[in-house]
């Protein structure tokens, strides 16, 4: 029915099955990928599952790839990008080849920096040789409980996806992955989006994002 399709397009719904927790007294989505949380938290223990701030989410050690382990605390004050990814993705493969690069860039430029790496490797093994590629820094593979958390307060619904945050931990933009590719020299860093944009195949994914104005313009 049409109010069914006004669901599904209100919600952003693209795979089923999805469950979403609303607050009824405002209508505010409370969490977006209700499944993973009561797999997470059947005893409904941080019921109501509302979002918390990134800080609190990502509380605790987090690893280099020489195996140096080092506290979240260490993200504070930088520009942090949580690189949603894994070493069985083609698409993963090839934007953390870029990503490395601008990586570098970025630390070059003296501008305060830090990627998070939240795998969805199949293994610890695997999670280990993708990692060694890799110059920043990863929650441990171990703490599924945390990356799943991570994968809660962002409402992942594929990879790979960089969301880029700002040193309060608020999001600049879903699209890092758009804005990496299309900005390989990182002039436009950290990327805060912008009023208008061509409509292309690499940022289309945008329109999903929330309300949108196509304008269709003549060649002149």
């Amino acid at each position: 029915s049409l109010f069914q399709l006004k669901l599904w397009n209100k919600y952003r719904v693209s795979n089923i099955p999805s469950l979403i927790f609303i607050d009824a007294s405002t209508g505010k989505v409370v969490c977006r990928n209700g499944l993973l949380v009561i797999r997470d938290d059947p005893e409904g223990l941080e019921f109501p599952w509302g979002p918390k701030p990134f800080s609190e989410v990502v509380a605790g050690p987090l690893l280099r790839n020489n195996g140096q382990t080092l506290d979240s605390s260490a993200l504070e004050g930088s520009h942090v990008g949580v690189y949603f990814s894994a070493h069985w993705c083609p698409p993963c493969r090839s934007l953390t080849r870029v990503l490395v690069e601008s990586y570098r860039k970025i630390k070059e430029s003296g501008q305060k920096f830090e990627i998070l790496f939240v795998s969805a490797d199949r293994s610890e093994d695997s999670f280990k040789q993708y990692f060694s590629e890799m110059p920043w820094v990863a929650v441990p593979y171990a703490d599924e409980a945390r990356r799943s958390r991570l994968n809660r307060l962002y409402g992942i619904q594929g990879i790979p996806t960089l969301i880029v945050l700002d040193p309060k931990g608020e999001v600049i933009t879903r699209q890092g992955r758009v804005e990496v590719l299309n900005d390989i020299e990182c002039h436009e860093f950290p990327w805060h989006p912008k009023p208008v944009l061509e409509l292309t195949d690499s940022n289309a994914v945008q329109l999903n994002e929330g309300p949108c104005l196509v304008l269709f313009v003549g060649t002149e």
